[in-house]
């Protein structure tokens, strides 16, 4: 069976050392109700977490003295995966679409262009507004940097952008990326 890329998952794996694992000769001990139960050696603390048919995973190694919890360690990979999984979901990605002009560009096809941005910004993405000088072009720079300019006022006109990077001239095209403000 070939796995392919987007079947690979990126997740970011944290080690927590359980029972023997640990190093510290002692740790600060919060029993499976969260209650403190003090510091003490740590080869006593795995035999409390023992006892209690349970394991005693460090949470924080580097408190003075480090922190450990006797708990279920599948449990606890559980709610700590299930914890990252419900912080992913919530961030949002922000990407930057681009929107490519010319010179030579109808009115018709502004519009166009225009009313795709608008749509790229109102679902929070930034969008970077491109004008490609090509041979004899590169000779009209102002006119490209008028071109953008004007695109970007247009676009401000239907939604209320900022602009998030300057307009560049850079190997024959010039350049800018705007958001919503």
């Amino acid at each position: 069976m070939r796995i392919s890329r987007r079947q690979v998952r990126n997740v970011q794996v944290i080690k927590y050392w359980i029972n023997e694992q640990i190093r510290a000769p002692e740790v600060r001990v919060i029993d499976e109700e969260g209650l403190n139960v003090g510091v003490m050696p740590t080869m006593d603390a795995v035999k409390l977490a023992r006892e209690r048919e349970l394991d005693l995973v460090e949470v924080f190694p580097k408190a003075e003295p480090p922190i450990a919890k006797i708990t279920d360690y599948g449990k606890f990979l559980y709610q700590k995966d299930k914890e990252a999984r419900k912080q992913k979901a919530k961030q949002k990605k922000i990407e930057i679409k681009g929107i490519r002009l010319s010179l030579r560009i109808s009115a018709h096809d502004k519009d166009v262009r225009l009313k795709k941005a608008k749509e790229f910004l109102e679902d929070g993405d930034k969008v970077k507004i491109e004008v490609i000088l090509k041979g004899r072009e590169k000779q009209y720079t102002n006119m490209a940097r008028e071109a953008v300019n004007q695109f970007i006022d247009s676009l401000d006109k239907l939604v209320p952008t900022k602009i998030e990077q300057q307009l560049i001239f850079q190997g024959g095209r010039f350049s800018a990326v705007v958001g919503k403000k």
